[in-house]
């Protein structure tokens, strides 16, 4: 599990993705969550400005044919 770090109140779904290295792209990024390949806390969820906050998981699990993302995120809040 990687362990991200923000030092803001909340991150949005599809910036978390990016901020943290998952995709290179925010086009990616909506494309990933809109198919449904990414749990928000055990759940799929389809909504790319979702509000992510201290304490949240978030999974990737996507192939492609061109590779895979396999991830498993936990947003920590600093200070």
């Amino acid at each position: 599990m990687k362990k991200v770090f923000i030092e803001t109140d909340y991150i949005k779904l599809d910036q978390l993705l990016k901020f943290a290295d998952v995709v290179d792209s925010g086009g990616l990024a909506k494309v990933i969550i809109a198919e449904g390949y990414v749990k928000l806390n055990g759940s799929i969820c389809t909504q790319r400005g979702k509000k992510v906050v201290h304490d949240d998981k978030v999974e990737v699990n996507v192939d492609f044919d061109e590779g895979s993302i396999h991830e498993v995120l936990k947003v920590i809040k600093k200070g």
